[in-house]
């Protein structure tokens, strides 16, 4: 699977632009993708995006950066050349929006399938499974990134968020919750807590 994650400058896929792709091969986690863009002419910035995600507005608009179509066919290519092409991660949903937005702007066909793998229902899965209660908050779950990181044991992801980081993250917590194994040198000096080995 590729575990994909973007960074944006806003919420919306189709007022907002794609700033950066990362994604990991999960089969092959040396094999990674980050390129990043300047926002499409006309898109919408939204400050408290860029705060998340850490661009300047100059940065979110360097006009020696590539268009937001090229990355995209650049990251499709990339997939084209994986195993598995399924997509993962934290929130698929939001990341493979935009990516179909951006391919409509484009004119660019759009090659992943719609069936994707989110961390956050694998992680309520797992828990639910082991007899413990998901998180609730406002009366919903409240499973998010930083709550699924401490779950599988590692350190919540440095903010601010760089999408290659994310996508990097997210392998790990799938990795650890799939196979009781780090996926990263970097990460077993962290120890799986027990309760992830115990479904």
């Amino acid at each position: 699977m590729i575990v994909l994650d973007v960074e944006t400058s806003g919420v919306s896929p189709h007022k907002n632009s794609l700033l950066s792709i990362g994604a990991i091969d999960f089969q092959n986690p040396s094999n990674t993708f980050y390129e990043e863009c300047r926002a499409w002419d006309g898109a919408h910035i939204d400050h408290a995006a860029l705060a998340v995600n850490g661009y300047s507005m100059e940065q979110a608009i360097d006009p020696r950066k590539k268009l937001e179509a090229d990355i995209v066919r650049n990251f499709f290519d990339w997939v084209s050349k994986a195993t598995d092409h399924t997509i993962a991660g934290q929130n698929p949903f939001f990341d493979t929006g935009f990516l179909t937005a951006a391919s409509e702007r484009g004119g660019i066909n759009f090659p992943l399938a719609h069936r994707i793998i989110d961390l956050h229902s694998i992680t309520y899965f797992h828990m639910i499974r082991r007899g413990a209660t998901p998180p609730l908050r406002n009366s919903r779950t409240d499973l998010n990134s930083d709550t699924i990181m401490e779950y599988v044991g590692i350190p919540a992801e440095p903010k601010p968020h760089i999408a290659l980081n994310g996508a990097k993250w997210e392998a790990e917590a799938f990795s650890r919750l799939f196979h009781e194994k780090s996926l990263f040198p970097e990460f077993e000096k962290h120890p799986i807590p027990w309760h992830v080995g115990k479904v």
